[in-house]
């Protein structure tokens, strides 16, 4: 049975991104030339990009764009763009990036807005390097956002008919019908919130309350807030910079986890919308519950003897990054007493709202799971009874539910797959030590596109320690994670190239 999927017209929409990436590219290596560092890794770069993504192009079809093609165009632009990502961490040969897998595996770490990084000495690098580090971070934020809300809004399962509700897609197309103005209204609003933060971090600085938070160091970190990314050209994260610096970047943090069409709303001036939003109110629950959880735990820990507002910073702060997958760090949370870090452990597996930056299971899928659980113990009690799952003023049909739980339950799964294979492959491999908590970390916090775990991985150690085979499986993942599982499933069933 011949092959009925239209490859070459995925493979150059593929092409045509990876054109473009030239574009960002273009940053680092004006920095590159401003500082006096070799440029070289960045024009290889932008050859390679130019050179495929030119003949990626020229593959194209008359056809149209189907759900089957889409599916293979995404998966094909992560990957391509995470490989060519690659190429100024291994072509400038610095420290640990100077290995293939670990260049790759920064790189999907950055596309993926993981924040997971194999660096261990950050004064070796560049800051050209590092800015493609927050740039990649940047870039992944806004292009699931965008991809999310065009192609994927039709496709994704378990999120396919939820995008289509009051909470995602149709807000998006009674504001803008056309998917083009779609883009440009996210579009817009991603970059103003991004320099919004930038301006905010650097003024803290010009006022004397931001010790450390240079114009540059303003700029990275406003790339990966709002990005819910995690990178930081530091190599103690968050805990490098002042409180008010680390209070001043939880809420676009917040704000990088929220539905984008909520933002919107906020913007025109109508300020009541996100709290009519069930979702949302959810997702504010969920960061006061952990907060005041973690919170309590630590003031309950002798060992943790760094007063009142210290306490509540780090517990609110750390909560916040770990529920929006941000994955900053403002203290050494691994040194935490187990209570604290296992409800951390918790809030990876969360996420924030559909329609955002964020990775991880999502909070919209979580919502669903809950009303599902309360509907059926309603009807065990009253087995007569017609109770539908309601989501704000829409029915959730059951197709829909079925699909949520089959993801959820498909996720949970896979990572303790991943956890598997962590901990085997450390005890294969005699330098490495890995606990069975810290496996369970490492492998939550690359498939859900946290960042830091615990142990060796933690917010102020690497993955460097971890085998090369590891990592390459962290690769994997990661970039399945990203895309949500679905897109690389359906790829690897016959049905889907023949059927």
């Amino acid at each position: 049975m011949r092959v009925r999927v239209d490859w070459r017209s995925s493979c150059s929409l593929s092409g045509t991104v990876l054109k473009w990436l030239a574009v960002p590219l273009a940053a680092p290596l004006a920095l590159a030339v401003f500082d006096g560092s070799d440029p070289t890794p960045f024009v290889a770069a932008i050859v390679v990009t130019v050179l495929v993504g030119l003949a990626l192009e020229r593959l194209t079809t008359d056809q149209e764009l189907g759900q089957r093609e889409a599916f293979l165009m995404v998966a094909l632009t992560w990957f391509c763009v995470a490989a060519v990502g690659s190429i100024p961490f291994f072509v400038a040969g610095v420290g640990t990036l100077a290995h293939p897998v670990n260049a790759l595996f920064e790189s999907t770490s950055g596309l993926t807005t993981t924040g997971a990084t194999v660096i261990e000495n950050f004064e070796i690098h560049s800051r050209a390097i590092m800015l493609w580090r927050q740039l990649l971070q940047w870039l992944g934020g806004l292009g699931i956002l965008v991809v999310a809300i065009g192609l994927l809004s039709n496709l994704m399962v378990g999120g396919a008919q939820l995008m289509e509700t009051e909470t995602q897609t149709q807000n998006v197309r009674k504001l803008r019908p056309h998917i083009d103005d779609t883009a440009r209204l996210i579009w817009g609003l991603y970059v103003g919130l991004t320099v919004l933060a930038a301006v905010t971090f650097y003024a803290l600085n010009l006022l004397g309350l931001g010790d450390n938070m240079t114009l540059f160091n303003a700029v990275a970190h406003a790339l990966t807030s709002v990005s819910t990314a995690g990178f930081s050209p530091e190599p103690r994260s968050i805990a490098a910079f002042s409180p008010i610096v680390q209070w001043a970047i939880v809420p676009f943090m917040i704000l990088g986890a929220t539905n984008f069409v909520l933002l919107y709303y906020v913007v025109q001036g109508n300020y009541a919308q996100p709290l009519r939003n069930e979702e949302f109110r959810f997702y504010l629950g969920v960061l006061t519950t952990f907060s005041l959880l973690v919170v309590a735990v630590l003031s309950l820990d002798a060992s943790f003897e760094r007063g009142l507002e210290p306490t509540i910073r780090h517990g609110v702060f750390n909560v916040v990054s770990m529920v929006t997958t941000t994955g900053y760090a403002s203290v050494d949370f691994d040194l935490w007493s187990p209570g604290a870090k296992h409800l951390l452990f918790l809030c990876m597996f969360l996420g924030g709202m559909a329609g955002s930056t964020t990775c991880s299971i999502k909070l919209l899928r979580w919502l669903v799971v809950l009303k599902t659980l309360f509907r059926n113990l309603f009807t065990s009690v009253h087995p007569q009874a017609v109770r539908p799952v309601r989501l704000g003023d829409s029915v959730i049909d059951e197709d829909t539910i079925t699909d949520i739980f089959s993801y959820v339950l498909l996720a949970i799964v896979i990572f303790f797959l991943l956890t598997i294979v962590i901990v085997v492959d450390a005890a294969r491999v005699s330098s490495t030590s890995v606990s069975e908590f810290d496996a369970l970390g490492a492998a939550a916090s690359i498939f859900l596109n946290i960042g830091p775990a615990f142990g060796m991985a933690g917010p102020m150690g690497s993955y460097e320690g971890f085998s090369a085979f590891s990592k390459s499986v962290m690769i994997v993942m990661m970039w399945i994670g990203r895309i949500e599982i679905i897109p690389v499933l359906v790829l690897l069933t016959p049905a889907f190239w023949k059927s």
